[in-house]
């Protein structure tokens, strides 16, 4: 099975091209990576295929992403949201405890009791790897958190929606050596369950983490045709 498929994908703004065209298949129950040089629209791409583009840019071509025809008129892309997170590469955490944080997309799209959402709440802690940070401060503000930890914990926000598809916008490009290797060998340890499609300037993180890798033109400067990036 197919949980993204794109064909000649493009973003523009006005006359000029943003991304694209872009074609790839993502099966289900792998990673991909995406790379290129800033300004190739990786992000871009990201934040397309959840229906997540500022208003004024335009889409064209065709995406598919988990049976959802992304350009289809009446497509509901907030539910989509829900089945494919997107996690960004800053790591936002917002006023409240660290249990509320896990919580806060959880709450807008199930109707649990409060004992149901700290249960869902602590399986994402586990399954991002925070847990044994964490288990015995769900209380205390998720501002105190390192930046390793914030960027986990927007991960197990994610994941506490039980999404089959994940997208990581630079999951570690804030973070040292030893907070990236923890947040790799986190990703890795979803593969077993998840669908990734991953966006990094780093080739070397994108070899470790994923089992293919398309790459994306350059679009700086003036507008361009490019020829379609299609996985092997």
């Amino acid at each position: 099975m197919t949980a993204v498929s794109t064909r000649d994908l493009v973003v523009s703004w006005r006359d000029r091209v943003l991304l694209g065209p872009v074609s790839f298949d993502l099966p289900t129950g792998t990673a991909l990576g995406v790379r290129g040089p800033s300004g190739a629209g990786k992000s871009t791409l990201l934040r397309a295929l959840v229906g997540l583009l500022p208003e004024g840019l335009i889409l064209s071509g065709q995406a598919t992403v988990l049976g959802v025809d992304i350009g289809a008129r009446g497509a509901d892309l907030p539910a989509l949201r829900a089945r494919a997170a997107l996690v960004g590469q800053t790591p936002v955490v917002f006023p409240g405890s660290i249990l509320a944080n896990t919580t806060l997309g959880l709450r807008h799209v199930v109707r649990a009791s409060r004992a149901q959402l700290r249960a869902r709440a602590e399986l994402a802690l586990l399954e991002a790897g925070l847990w044994d940070e964490v288990s015995d401060r769900l209380g205390e503000p998720a501002e105190q958190l390192s930046i390793g930890q914030r960027q986990r914990l927007c991960l197990a926000r994610a994941l506490a929606l039980d999404p089959p598809l994940l997208l990581l916008d630079e999951p570690t490009s804030a973070l040292d050596a030893a907070a990236t290797a923890t947040v790799e060998k986190t990703v890795l340890s979803l593969l077993d369950r998840r669908t990734v499609l991953v966006v990094s300037h780093d080739e070397a993180q994108l070899d470790r983490l994923c089992h293919a890798v398309v790459s994306l033109a350059d679009r700086t400067g003036e507008p361009q045709e490019g020829a379609p990036v299609t996985l092997p």
